[in-house]
């Protein structure tokens, strides 16, 4: 049995909460494999709506297990916040026993976040956009081999190693940014934090996950924040710290690349992006807006407004491509209800040539895009339920869509809650 993958093609935001609540009763096992407490997945279901940060999307299936795997970092103050108001929402996962976390991923540490915002801070307007919560800098110590990892809380010597990291972090802030805020009311919450984690299965993740490919179960991979976030293949430096295409599922979960089974790429029928950096087909006027206030497009986890432009075939071409994507889910569909007029980004005008592809310095040359009219659908999509029910013009456009992009839209998102997904396929 292999491993299913479920990860967004833009620049995050693209809905894969949702698409992984609704998807989480055919698994045995909802593992999240990358980033931090920044990834915002909103579930909404029998007139509730819930906010993931933290914690996988499969949390609300009785029978389904979850796991915050190797390749997530953890800030135990926000992941103790969010298990205490699901437990106020009726989710106890203490007492459910479906919430699994890895021993090897890396902490945030308060002072993690004082480096964060001082580093956003000294940037000035040059700024990556970060949510300010540590997350760069943990992944910075994970990397520079300084890091706490969750499997530390047990040793009799954590206090010891944390002190000492916290030591070099306010060197850092010292001589650096020339100023160390005072974080010791957040020093106490982290500790009292990990005590509740503390009772929490910790486990040898990669063990797990591959005990249950072994035995024929099935595993669903829940990535974080989009491909053109990735750190080695997005819109460098505008990234997240991570791995977000699916190498980064073996690496963040400890499987091997041949035990990757369908991947399953989630796109917004038009495009948002959060933070700095490149973006060639934003709307940056009247319509952008528009599409802003319709779509509800302000961060789940920051309440920041999202930047609004059409959908970008070449950037999205480059993600399928990257991640071998085998499905395609399309959400917010119903968004573009009412424009009478949509567009498509079909290749970019880049130094006077036309080209169908990411460009290496597309942060230091806007590439212009190249637009295709195409007819917008004026129906409410949001209470239809039937194939037969989809508006011939938005099956136009879903045909266009697969025909250029080479893999089949199986699913379609045409409002919030879980039960506004349609299969096509």
């Amino acid at each position: 049995m292999a491993v299913d993958v479920l990860l967004g093609l833009q620049w995050g935001d693209e809905g894969k909460g949702k698409i992984v609540d609704v998807l989480s009763a055919g698994y045995d096992l909802i593992a999240r494999f990358q980033g931090g407490p920044n990834a915002g997945h909103t579930l909404e279901f029998d007139g509730k709506k819930f906010v993931l940060n933290t914690i996988p999307s499969g949390i609300f299936f009785e029978n389904t297990m979850n796991l915050i795997g190797n390749g997530v970092v953890i800030d135990p103050i926000t992941l103790k916040k969010e298990l205490d108001k699901l437990k106020a929402a009726g989710h106890d996962l203490l007492a459910k026993k479906n919430l699994l976390i890895a021993k090897k991923a890396h902490l945030i540490l308060p002072t993690h976040q004082l480096l964060d915002a001082a580093s956003e801070k000294k940037m000035g307007d040059g700024k990556i956009g970060s949510t300010l919560k540590g997350i760069g800098p943990t992944y910075m110590d994970k990397t520079g081999r300084n890091g706490l990892r969750i499997g530390d809380i047990t040793l009799p010597d954590f206090k010891e190693r944390y002190q000492k990291l916290v030591d070099k972090h306010v060197s850092m802030l010292q001589s650096l940014y020339g100023d160390v805020a005072d974080f010791s009311e957040r020093e106490a919450a982290f500790f009292e934090a990990l005590e509740y984690i503390r009772q929490f299965p910790l486990v040898d993740s990669e063990h797990l996950v591959n005990d249950y490919i072994k035995k024929g179960k099935k595993v669903l991979a829940e990535g974080a924040q989009g491909a053109m976030l990735d750190i080695d293949f997005g819109s460098y430096p505008f990234v997240t710290s991570s791995n977000t295409t699916a190498a980064g599922a073996c690496t963040g979960l400890g499987i091997a690349p041949q035990q990757i089974g369908d991947v399953i790429g989630i796109f917004k029928a038009y495009c948002t992006r959060v933070g700095g950096g490149p973006f060639p087909t934003e709307l940056d006027n009247e319509m952008g807006e528009e599409l802003r206030q319709i779509g509800h497009e302000f961060g789940a986890t920051t309440g920041r407004p999202r930047r609004t432009g059409w959908i970008d075939l070449p950037a999205l071409k480059y993600a399928i491509m990257l991640n071998g994507v085998t499905q395609l889910v399309m959400t917010k569909a119903d968004v573009l209800s009412g424009f009478d007029k949509i567009y498509a980004c079909t290749h970019y005008n880049y130094l006077g040539e036309k080209i169908d592809y990411m460009p290496y310095d597309i942060c230091s040359v806007s590439p212009e895009p190249i637009l295709k009219e195409i007819d917008g659908w004026n129906e409410d999509l949001t209470g239809i339920t039937e194939l037969n029910e989809i508006p011939e013009k938005l099956q136009n456009y879903i045909d266009y869509l697969e025909a250029e992009l080479g893999v089949p839209v199986k699913y379609l998102s045409v409002g919030p809650d879980r039960k506004q997904t349609l299969v096509l396929h």
